[in-house]
C-alpha cells in the first residue's frame, strides 16, 4: 500500500478463511497512532465444526499500519473489549472420527461419506450430528464435545450461568441469534450442539482477546500461529505443512492469555510490511491455562489504538498488563516500599536500581519449550543473560500458565536502563504511572 495515506480508523467487519497469508490484501492503511475497530467472531468451537474453514478459527482480515516495516514492532493498545452474544457453548473436545480429516481435525477437514475436502455445511436440526455435508448430507464435524456447557449471560456482561438441556435445547433452536456471530461470519455456530452437563455453574465474565496480534511472515492456519498449536504442523500431511525452521515465521497471535484485556498494551514484532494486524477468539472468560482445552467464544467489538516502535526487534509479543493483573512479585514497587528501600540499602552501602514491570510471551510445543522460548526472548531483547533473566524472575516476578501444553508470561521487573535501550521504555510508564 505505498503512497496510500492512513486513515485514522479502519473499521472491519470480515474475516478470513481461517488461514493467516502475507501474500493476501490487508486492509487500511491505518494511520500510526490511529485506531482499528472490529466487529470479531467466535473462535474455536464455531470454526472448529465449520469445515471450509483452514484453520481453528475465524480471525478478522488483516489491517497494514502505516510505516510499519520488518524489524519494527507495533503496540496496540486495547482501548475496548465487549461482549455481543447472548450465550455461547463450549466443553472438552474429542475426535472420534479419524476419517472426517487428514491429519489435523483443525485445518483439514474432508467429508468421511463422498470424500470432500473442506467442503461447505448445512446444519438440520440440534444436537452434535447436525452438521452436514451440503454435497452428500453426511455427518461431518470432525470434533464432538466430550463434556459441555451452554451459558448464557447477563444483560451487562457481568455474570454467566450453565443451563440444563431444556435451556440448551431452548437455545440451539435460535443459535444464531444467541450467538450474534457478524453478518460476514460464515461459521456454525456451536450452540447447535446444546451440551448440557453442567447446569447452574455460576461464573464472572472478564472478557479478553484469545487471538491478537500481527501476520506471520509465511501462510499459518489461524489458530497454529503459536509454538504449540504450530508444532501440529511439522510434517503434517496437508498443504499447510512447516519444517520446524519454519515454524519461527510465527507470529505467535493465538496466545489465549487471559489478561490480554482493555487496558494492556500488546506489543507485536511485524514481519511483513505494514504488520498485518489481526484479532478474534474472544473469550468471555477463562482460568489460567485454558486446561479443558476451549472455554467461552464469543463475538464481540473489539477498539484498538496501535502505535510503531521503529527498530524494536522482539521475537514474539510483549504485554504489558493492567497493574492489577500483574504477579504480586512483579508488581511496581510504591513509594512507602522504596522509601524503606532507600533506609535498607543505604545501611548496606549498596544502591536500589530504578525498575519497571515487563511480561515475555513464550511459546512452544510443551511448558518446558515455552518457558524456555520466553526466556530466551527476554534474554535477546534485553541484552541479559538467560541465567540473569531466571533470577530476575525467580526475585521479582514469576512464569504463569497461558495455555496448556505450550503458551507462559514471564513477567519480571526490569532496569529501566534496559527497557530504554530495548525502545519500551515510554510505554511502560505510561501504562504503570512511572
Amino acid at each position: 500500500m505505498s503512497g496510500t495515506r492512513g486513515s485514522c480508523t479502519v473499521f472491519v467487519n470480515s474475516f478470513t478463511d481461517g488461514l493467516l497469508d502475507p501474500s493476501r490484501p490487508m486492509l487500511g492503511p491505518v494511520r500510526d497512532g490511529g485506531t482499528i475497530v472490529a466487529n470479531t467472531a467466535p473462535g474455536c468451537w464455531g470454526p472448529m465444526i465449520t469445515p471450509e474453514l483452514k484453520g481453528g478459527h475465524e480471525v478478522t482480515t488483516p489491517v497494514a499500519v502505516e510505516g510499519a516495516e520488518p524489524g519494527d514492532a507495533i503496540a496496540i493498545r486495547i482501548m475496548d473489549v465487549m461482549v455481543t452474544s447472548l450465550a455461547t457453548a463450549s466443553g472438552n473436545d474429542a475426535t472420534p472420527d479419524p476419517s472426517r480429516f487428514r491429519g489435523d481435525p483443525f485445518v483439514a477437514k474432508q467429508c468421511p461419506s463422498c470424500g470432500a475436502y473442506r467442503p461447505k455445511t448445512v446444519l438440520e436440526g440440534i444436537g452434535q450430528g447436525a452438521v452436514r455435508c451440503a454435497e452428500c448430507g453426511a455427518e461431518i464435524s470432525p470434533f464432538i464435545i466430550s463434556n459441555g456447557y451452554t451459558i448464557v449471560f447477563d444483560h451487562e456482561r457481568m455474570l454467566a450461568v450453565t443451563l440444563d438441556k431444556g435451556g440448551a435445547e431452548r437455545v440451539a433452536g435460535d443459535a444464531a441469534r444467541f450467538s450474534a456471530k457478524p453478518d460476514n461470519s460464515v461459521q456454525n455456530p456451536v450452540l447447535v450442539f446444546a451440551p448440557a452437563d453442567l447446569p447452574g455453574v455460576a461464573t464472572r465474565m472478564r472478557p479478553f482477546m484469545g487471538q491478537l496480534g500481527t501476520t506471520p511472515s509465511l501462510p499459518f492456519p489461524d489458530s497454529h500461529n503459536a509454538g504449540d498449536f504450530g508444532a501440529f504442523l511439522v510434517g503434517a500431511p496437508h498443504e499447510y505443512a512447516k519444517t520446524q525452521e519454519e515454524l519461527d515465521c510465527r507470529t505467535d497471535g493465538h496466545m489465549d492469555v487471559n489478561t490480554v484485556r482493555a487496558g494492556a498494551v500488546l506489543i507485536c514484532p511485524v514481519k511483513v510490511p505494514g504488520g498485518g494486524v489481526y484479532m478474534g477468539d474472544m473469550h468471555a472468560f477463562q482460568g489460567n491455562g485454558e486446561i479443558a482445552g476451549h472455554t467461552a467464544d464469543v463475538a464481540g467489538v473489539v477498539t484498538l489504538q496501535v502505535q510503531v516502535l521503529k527498530g524494536v526487534r522482539i521475537g514474539g509479543p510483549v504485554l504489558l498488563p493492567l497493574e492489577e493483573d500483574l504477579p504480586y512479585l512483579a508488581k511496581p514497587l510504591s513509594c512507602h516500599e522504596r522509601h524503606s528501600l532507600k533506609r535498607l540499602s543505604e545501611d548496606w552501602g549498596v544502591g536500589v536500581e530504578e525498575d519497571a514491570p515487563i511480561c515475555f510471551i513464550g511459546t512452544g510445543a510443551n511448558m518446558n519449550d515455552a518457558i524456555s522460548n520466553g526466556l530466551e526472548r527476554a534474554s535477546d531483547a534485553l541484552d541479559m543473560s538467560v541465567l540473569e533473566v531466571k533470577n530476575r524472575v525467580t526475585v521479582a516476578g514469576a512464569i504463569e500458565i497461558g495455555r496448556a501444553p505450550g503458551v507462559v508470561m514471564v513477567t519480571f521487573r526490569c532496569p529501566t536502563a534496559k527497557l530504554d535501550r530495548m525502545g519500551v521504555l515510554p510505554l511502560v510508564r505510561q501504562q504503570y504511572g512511572l
